[in-house]
């Protein structure tokens, strides 16, 4: 299921740009910082700098699994 896979770019502070958190539906291959970071916050000559800074990871969860965990709780 395409909803229970994401890429999450966490990106901190960038001269005059706050950090921001990037959550997109994304396969693992294209899991980086110019596939997920959108709108780019920065201008071309920025956005190698600003992507270096940052993390991206590849995340897959069972969404049926956290509707079960929360009904029990």
């Amino acid at each position: 299921n395409s909803e229970d896979v994401r890429c999450k770019c966490i990106c901190p502070p960038y001269k005059d740009h706050s950090g921001h958190i990037y959550n997109k539906n994304v396969s693992q291959k294209d899991c980086d910082c110019l596939h997920v970071v959108e709108p780019m916050p920065v201008p071309g000559p920025d956005v190698e700098a600003y992507c270096l800074r940052c993390e991206c990871k590849y995340e897959e969860r069972s969404s049926v699994t956290i509707k079960v965990s929360s009904e029990i709780l």
